[in-house]
């Protein structure tokens, strides 16, 4: 159910109200000793809201999922501990000098 803002457009008052889309626009204020006309504002919306220290993609995954990318990291991992550490390069030829003619 949507969350509309509204304005008192005699003492100004904002407040929200949770309505149907259905539902008619509120018209009275309920502030008391007011009762003025309200205006319903244009709002933003509320989107998502997602509290906690974080979120991620793989939060939600199956334990067949989690359980075989756990199996690919580890082959990846030891298959890199196993491979000889890379040899150093040739140190590089000198450059040739050019010829100068006279």
């Amino acid at each position: 159910m949507p969350t509309y803002d509204y304005e008192c457009q005699s003492c100004g008052h904002h407040f929200e109200a949770r309505q149907s889309m259905k539902d008619p626009h509120l018209t009275d204020c309920p502030q008391e000793n007011c009762a003025g006309p309200v205006k319903r504002k244009i709002g933003v919306g509320a989107g998502f809201i997602f509290k906690g220290s974080g979120f991620y993609i793989t939060d939600y995954r199956s334990d067949s999922y989690k359980a075989a990318a756990k199996k690919d990291s580890d082959s990846s991992s030891s298959s890199s501990s196993s491979s000889p550490a890379p040899s150093t390069p040739a140190p590089a030829a000198a450059p040739a000098k050019a010829a100068t003619t006279p």
